[in-house]
């Protein structure tokens, strides 16, 4: 299945909300600086617009009905429906998007959203995910 969706078929409104409020930091601070930095912003940014936030979310890996501590965190999970990976770097490797994928499989999350802030433009650089828990969501 594959789980990306182009720009134009990204649907959600809480996805284009978060988006915007990257593009806010982005226009603020412009690229290249950390991404511990553009994550306190953008965690700012979209609590100062309402939304429910929360930082370094651990994720459990059950593996045959145990559960492993691997200690994996992502980096922030909006309204407990969309999970966003920050990135500030020169090109996204694959490895980013798996881990995306992974995590909103773990948790069950239907949205993702790995953006790069080391960009001209958070819009065109952004890669929007949903996965089977997506098809679940109110229309």
């Amino acid at each position: 299945m594959d789980l990306w969706l182009s720009r134009k078929a990204m649907s959600p409104p809480l996805s284009y909300d978060i988006v915007g409020c990257a593009i806010a930091v982005h226009k603020e601070l412009g690229p290249g600086l950390l991404e511990s930095v553009y994550k306190k912003c953008l965690i700012h940014e979209l609590k100062l617009n309402g939304f429910d936030v929360k930082s370094q979310v651990f994720v459990p890996v059950n593996y045959r009905n145990m559960e492993i501590d691997a200690q994996l965190k992502l980096d922030i999970l909006v309204n407990e429906q969309v999970i966003v990976e920050l990135k500030a770097v020169e090109a996204i490797h694959p490895v980013y998007e798996a881990q995306l994928i992974s995590y909103m499989k773990l948790l069950q999350v239907p949205q993702g959203l790995l953006i790069n802030f080391f960009t001209k433009n958070i819009k065109t650089s952004m890669k929007p995910y949903v996965n089977e828990f997506f098809k679940a969501l109110p229309e």
